[in-house]
């Protein structure tokens, strides 16, 4: 990513082009500094980095469980130091959020190898150092493992780092079988708990890193050039300016499908014209080529979101859209960043919500086989069930700015009185995708301050519930 001058951009469209039944909300309340990224908290809170880049603010639903009418509170601001745009991020399954690298620091092109570990139980940072030997991280591709691990790329080569959550602890590791360096690209967890990856210096070719032998193979040619060549030459960084970085371009998102595709997003081709193109991937097929962007639109260095419907919400450059498995179709246009809510509405840049339509369909939905009926205030409690991680991280970028919701969360509502509780949820059994009838379980810390009585209890993960559960609340 790039930061790029603020365009104002005006797109008449006919009344026919644009579906309507998706609608926008803005937030009551609006983020004191605004929000580049938002991340959703195990305990149902959203954590947004406001612009001012070391400054971070939390988005605390309504007793109605409205995000829309939420209220915003000043959290601990970053260390001393390290004020980064466009890193590596992810919510780990301990309930902490980490950090690392930035594109830049301070507003300087910089590929800082700086990060941090958020603790949201005890509002602080904590300085997470780089993996050994490594100088510079930027805007890295990242992702965590179906076991719960943190895994990075170096930008500038080939090699990777799989971050260890309790320890804190780097293991670095060559990326066998490579076939270029991992600037630019986004990574999408499949179901096997392997990582597939669009190239950008290689485009056309696609690739998957095998969990189980720590090597990467091809998985063939995605058809349609899928990145953008980079108008940039040497970028300089380093002491005094003394390296070069060469980018290779920029590509869209890409998102796996509760139909076990992934939809991958480009940006523009043909030398800076043309719309951008997109591809489907099968693990029983491979590649076939998907609709081009309406309005001669890309989604290079953008955002995209699962909705619960099994349609993927992507933002182009000036509009819109959602793919259906067929078809991209414009929707009202979604600015900034993108991020599911456990309501099945999708945060956008942190001051509004988009409404999709459609609903999931019930085989997607995470079941509970087994929590306890009666719970008390404070206490902490096991939960099992099924699909507890959805079957798609959820979200992507084109490369950095990762902001995954494959995660339960726990959410208790008061019979009487319907007000709603988030119990915090942590150290879950799997953050895979697409688990199936594998049973998982989580962990929920039921609220100190909650409402006592008849309840009924849920399972969300990517906006989409389990059926509730009858439960007490002592």
């Amino acid at each position: 990513m790039f930061k790029k001058a603020v365009v104002a951009l005006s797109l008449l469209l006919t009344a026919g082009m644009v579906s309507q039944a998706q609608t926008i909300q803005r937030l009551k309340n609006q983020p004191p500094d605004g929000a580049m990224l938002t991340f959703l908290l195990t305990d149902g809170t959203v954590i947004a980095q406001g612009n001012g880049e070391s400054d971070w603010y939390k988005l605390t639903p309504d007793n109605t469980g409205s995000y829309v009418n939420g209220t915003w509170t000043k959290m601990a601001s970053l260390p001393s130091g390290y004020v980064p745009d466009a890193f590596a991020s992810a919510v780990l399954a301990d309930g902490r959020l980490v950090i690392v690298g930035g594109e830049y620091n301070y507003n300087n092109f910089a590929l800082t190898n700086l990060g941090a570990v958020y603790d949201p139980a005890k509002n602080t940072w904590t300085n997470l150092p780089a993996p050994k030997g490594w100088g510079y991280i930027g805007d890295s591709p990242a992702l965590v493992l179906a076991n719960g691990d943190f895994l990075i790329g170096d930008k500038l080569t080939t090699n990777m780092a799989v971050l260890n959550p309790a320890t804190l602890t780097w293991t670095t590791f060559k990326g066998v079988g490579k076939s270029d360096f991992n600037a630019e690209e986004g990574w999408t967890l499949l179901p096997t708990g392997d990582v597939l990856t669009a190239d950008v210096k290689n485009a056309p070719n696609s690739e998957i890193f095998s969990l189980s032998n720590h090597s990467w193979a091809s998985a063939g040619s995605t058809v349609v050039d899928l990145h953008s060549p980079s108008p940039f030459g040497c970028i300089s960084f380093g002491p005094n300016g003394k390296y070069c970085y060469y980018p290779p371009g920029e590509i869209g998102p890409a998102i796996l499908r509760p139909d076990g595709t992934v939809f991958a997003t480009g940006s523009y081709s043909n030398g800076g014209s043309g719309p951008g193109h997109t591809a489907i991937y099968s693990p029983e097929s491979g590649w076939t080529t998907g609709p081009d962007f309406p309005n001669n639109d890309n989604a290079g260095d953008s955002f995209a979101a699962l909705l619960p419907s099994g349609n993927v919400l992507v933002e182009g450059t000036v509009g819109s859209y959602e793919f259906n498995g067929t078809t991209l179709t414009q929707v009202p246009y979604t600015p900034g960043c993108l991020m599911m809510l456990p309501t099945g509405q999708v945060l956008v840049g942190g001051t509004e919500v988009y409404n999709p339509a459609g609903t999931y369909q019930a085989q997607w939905a995470p079941t509970i086989t087994k929590v306890a009926t009666s719970v008390k205030r404070g206490s902490t409690y096991a939960i099992s069930g099924t699909q507890f991680n959805g079957l798609s991280q959820a979200a992507a970028f084109g490369d950095e700015y990762q902001t995954a919701t494959n995660y339960p969360l726990v959410r208790i509502t008061n019979n009487s009185t319907g007000h709603v509780f988030y119990a915090k949820t942590h150290n879950h059994s799997s953050m895979g995708v697409a688990t199936g009838s594998k049973t998982v379980y989580t962990h929920f810390d039921v609220p100190a301050s909650m409402e006592t009585g008849a309840s009924t209890l849920q399972v969300v993960t990517n906006g989409i519930p389990s059926a509730p559960v009858s439960i007490t609340v002592n």
